[in-house]
């Protein structure tokens, strides 16, 4: 690696202060379902493998999704009944805070990423079998012709029961900042919500799955009021040091081609609503970082974001991989050329960088890619164990 190489390389292990969090560098672990966590919660083999990460370099972890505390949030997500990790019970903020102790004790932050799954639960599945499913409209949404969701789960009726009413959503907001305060309480730097890829917050900002006409509903800033009201409640909770990171996504599990805005003044609409409630970073979930989030800018949908609410920004998607989420062979092969990253985050298009899959496949990753050496490659045999 020679000396400009590695002082571009270095860039991305400058420092970040975040509200009141200290990041040690811009690589983050990007939440990944794991289920290894019986009943909600994390075990003893959950903690070293969040803890290696940590050993491992990262300057953030993100976790795996963790079920909000309300009863229509979980279902299987095909990795064994009642294995998702909860910030409900006693016991799961326990084991969190095993978790977070021994990331914290290794130099590394961490936040979890709390989650929903609204219509894309599994009825009759997880901790509550006998609780109906939830959606904004009742509706679970028109399906593409690219989707990820196994045909035997696709319900033969899109229209899956009654939309939520006032008072389910109040209980699902108030379920939210449960668990935002149980966060707080297990010792979390932080707070991150899961608005994409087709779960709950997804579904209100979504057009295909929320066609209310109430305050909830009719417009992208009315789509975005949900999540936005959940973003203000969990600010009023946890104070102004700690930060809330947002994810979204334009692709949902049912259609990989949906959209939520076609450009970036409706990207724009989208976000702000959330901005000014308090996020303070965009994780732009994308298969692939590199790719233009909209035709006739060149910028990232992360950039996109960061340019539209001034808030910062983190790309995702196929770093230090050859292939993005879903378009995968069983092993993919290792990425050592960063020159679009580089060049991207240099010219300030986003400030986190999240590593999904790649540092599955290695805990050592971030320290090797500082390093400039070889990595161990990720395999989907690995998505099987805790390594």
């Amino acid at each position: 690696m020679t000396e400009q190489q590695s002082a571009t390389r270095e860039a991305l292990f400058q420092p970040l202060e975040i509200r009141d969090m200290h990041l040690r560098n811009r690589i983050v672990m990007s939440p990944m379902t794991r289920g290894f966590c019986p009943d909600g919660v994390p075990t003893d083999d959950v903690v070293a493998y969040y803890r290696r990460r940590a050993e491992g370099g990262v300057g953030l972890i993100v976790t795996e999704g963790v079920a909000v505390d309300h009863p229509a949030a979980l279902g299987d997500a095909g990795l064994g009944e009642n294995n998702i990790p909860l910030l409900g019970s006693a016991a799961s903020i326990e084991g969190w805070r095993k978790v977070v102790d021994q990331v914290h004790a290794n130099g590394a932050k961490i936040i979890p990423q709390l989650w929903h799954q609204g219509v894309m639960r599994k009825p009759g599945t997880g901790p509550y079998p006998d609780v109906a499913s939830v959606s904004p409209s009742g509706i679970w949404g028109p399906l593409g012709r690219m989707t990820s969701i196994d045909p035997k789960s696709i319900p033969a009726d899109p229209n899956i029961g009654d939309p939520m009413s006032d008072a389910l959503i109040e209980d699902t907001i108030e379920a939210f900042v449960r668990s935002a305060v149980n966060a707080v309480e297990a010792g979390f730097d932080g707070i991150a919500l899961h608005g994409g890829h087709g779960y709950l917050l997804d579904n209100f900002l979504w057009e295909g799955t929320n066609q209310r006409t109430d305050r909830w509903g009719g417009s992208r800033e009315k789509r975005s009021a949900f999540p936005a009201e959940i973003v203000r409640r969990i600010r009023a909770a946890i104070g102004e040091g700690m930060p809330i990171f947002f994810r979204f996504s334009q692709w949902k599990q049912q259609d990989f081609r949906a959209t939520l805005a076609d450009n970036a003044a409706e990207l724009r609409e989208v976000l702000m609503p959330l901005a000014v409630a308090g996020v303070d970073v965009f994780d732009a979930s994308v298969r692939y970082y590199n790719r233009a989030g909209f035709e006739g800018d060149p910028a990232s949908l992360a950039g996109v974001a960061k340019k539209v609410t001034g808030k910062l920004s983190m790309a995702v998607g196929g770093v230090g991989i050859n292939q993005g989420m879903y378009d995968r062979d069983k092993a993919a092969a290792v990425v050592s050329d960063f020159g679009p990253l580089f060049d991207r985050f240099n010219a300030g298009e986003f400030d986190l960088v999240a590593v999904g899959r790649a540092i599955i496949g290695d805990p050592q990753w971030t320290t090797k890619f500082r390093n400039g050496d070889a990595t161990e490659p990720y395999n989907m045999e690995n998505d099987g164990i805790l390594s």
